[in-house]
């Protein structure tokens, strides 16, 4: 017989169960009396099954451990990004969007049932461990990983500052899973960085889209200018290895450059508030120079939306690999007990009415990431004219001006952009556009 107290918590969970469908439910109409019948009968079905735990069960149960498993579950039945988040999950949540977090520094989700990594974030202890995007996480410590859900795994893989932990990783290449020993780290994660590549060539790196990355974007933007004479020659936006983040601010990077009033990215859904078009404000255009685009199998959502935009209104020349094919978007929605709720409540496409789930942006050119070895950097065979013995110095050449009236670049580049093909590939790019366009005027 089921005592007063446990009655009382039966009737506080079947309170609660009415209250998530409702959440759930937010903003779709109402359905027919039969469907309604239906849906309360599984739920009747369900506490049915509550009471029957609650009094048989060999040991006594925790009713909110009970109420947690089975939203996870109901969750999980979905898709991969719908999950629920208890209080400590949801707090920190809301600090990652901030762009500081604890952990390993890894985006993942779940692909044919193994969590899968989207991508690493730069600068943390999985990035410098050389985990990469599409390395499958087969266990993390003694505990295997196959139909694990994303909280629980991000759960496990969280700790203290300092702590140690295992991951056991499959790729594509390895004879057998191969374990890596991270330490766990403050993630401090730098949402926008830049460089003056050459003169008048600009990079701009998004790492993820926080909620400063539009504001540090136009600092980077005015900064670049003032260093390069008040404009720029081309810029290489780099969204490579960028899991993604908040679709306001993809949509204010994508702003910056698509002319006024054109459509940068819209949504579709079954709730009638999920339907939503976004297009390009008034306001000062990033239009006056070309751009190069790099993504790759790491870029996902967010960094697919901006990508996609550029692509369709021909603003830019989308270069790298195939990115991840992360064209969904999840709603976070408040609950009780400080908890919330990560729903995908729509699919986004782009200006052209492309769907990139599961799909992704296929690359206008595509460059597979090569590292470029010192050895290849230093050409051995280099050996011209002027390094013959006792050759003719041409008039008003360097040889004879001196060096102290040689023009010096304005900008060396640093080392670790030489050694990264994918970035000269685009940088040449955007200097044989300047070549044509000055070969156009001459002609």
């Amino acid at each position: 017989m089921v005592t007063k107290r446990k009655g009382r918590r039966i009737a506080l969970f079947i309170a609660a169960i009415s209250a998530l469908v409702v959440v759930i439910g937010f903003g779709v109409q109402h359905r027919c009396a039969a469907e309604s019948g239906n849906d309360y009968e599984s739920i009747e079905l369900f506490t049915d099954v509550l009471k029957i735990v609650q009094k048989n069960y060999v040991e006594e149960v925790d009713t909110k451990k009970l109420v947690y498993g089975a939203i996870n579950g109901m969750l999980s039945s979905l898709d991969p990004h719908s999950s629920f988040l208890p209080p400590d999950m949801y707090k920190e949540l809301k600090v990652e969007t901030k762009g500081s977090f604890g952990g390993l520094g890894i985006e993942i989700t779940v692909k044919d049932g193994y969590l899968t990594v989207i991508s690493p974030i730069e600068d943390t202890p999985a990035f410098r461990a050389g985990i990469k995007s599409g390395d499958q996480i087969l266990k993390i410590e003694d505990k295997l990983t196959k139909d694990m859900t994303i909280i629980d795994a991000v759960k496990h893989m969280r700790g203290p500052k300092g702590s140690k932990i295992t991951i056991t990783i499959m790729r594509e290449g390895f004879d057998k899973p191969k374990e890596f020993t991270l330490v766990r780290d403050i993630i401090q994660v730098k949402s926008v960085k830049f460089k003056t590549l050459d003169n008048g060539y600009g990079y701009v790196r998004i790492a993820q889209f926080q909620e400063k990355t539009d504001e540090d974007l136009v600092k980077a933007l005015q900064t670049l200018k003032k260093e390069n004479g008040g404009s720029l020659k081309g810029l290489i936006l780099d969204m490579r290895n960028d899991p993604g983040g908040l679709l306001d601010q993809a949509v204010r990077v994508a702003d910056h450059f698509i002319a006024e009033g054109e459509l940068i990215v819209y949504t579709e859904g079954r709730d009638p508030d999920s339907k939503m078009r976004f297009s390009s404000r008034k306001g000062n255009k990033e239009i006056g120079y070309p751009m190069v685009v790099l993504i790759n199998g790491g870029s996902a959502s967010a960094s697919e939306i901006v990508a996609g935009a550029l692509q369709d209104h021909n603003r830019a020349v989308i270069l790298g690999t195939q990115s991840f094919g992360k064209g969904s978007v999840q709603t976070i929605i408040p609950l009780s007990e400080d908890s919330g709720l990560r729903l995908t409540t729509a699919k986004y496409y782009t200006p052209k009415g492309r769907s990139i789930q599961a799909k992704g942006i296929t690359p206008d050119i595509v460059v597979e990431s090569l590292e470029i070895t010192a050895a290849e950097k230093k050409d051995t065979l280099s050996i011209r004219e002027k390094d013959l013995e006792n050759h003719f110095a041409t008039e008003g050449s360097e040889e004879q001006v001196g060096k102290k009236d040689q023009k010096q670049p304005a900008y060396k580049m640093d080392e670790q952009f030489k050694g990264d093909y994918q970035i000269l590939r685009a940088l040449d790019l955007l200097k044989g556009w300047e070549i044509l366009k000055s070969m156009q005027k001459t002609g």
